[in-house]
């Protein structure tokens, strides 16, 4: 498992950006290896988002970025936002402890 972390900073108008990130996203959602993903907006800098993608493996989203039907929504997400990707693989992972039974 990999995870695809992509920062955006919107320049364009940022509803026409949530739109083709939408539809970017059913692309993305129909590739094989693709698991799932998470689109977060900041709350305090309007305009600013990060990605979270899951992917199968690397071999898997590096096809999916490479297919030609993946240029299009590239380039109309670069027309509106400047971007700064990266692909994780995990190292650390912890949930909320239990709190212990008062018994």
């Amino acid at each position: 498992m990999v995870t695809f972390v992509n920062r955006f900073e919107v320049s364009g108008p940022v509803a026409e950006f949530e739109r083709a990130f939408e539809a970017t996203s059913d692309f993305f959602r129909a590739q094989p290896g693709f698991v799932s993903h998470r689109m977060l907006r900041h709350l305090d800098r309007p305009g600013h988002y990060v990605n979270l993608a899951e992917w199968r493996d690397v071999d898997s989203f590096r096809k999916a970025v490479g297919h030609p039907d993946f240029e299009p929504h590239a380039r109309i997400l670069r027309a509106l936002a400047t971007s700064a990707p990266g692909l994780y693989t995990p190292f650390l992972e912890r949930t909320a402890a239990e709190p212990e039974s008062l018994g």
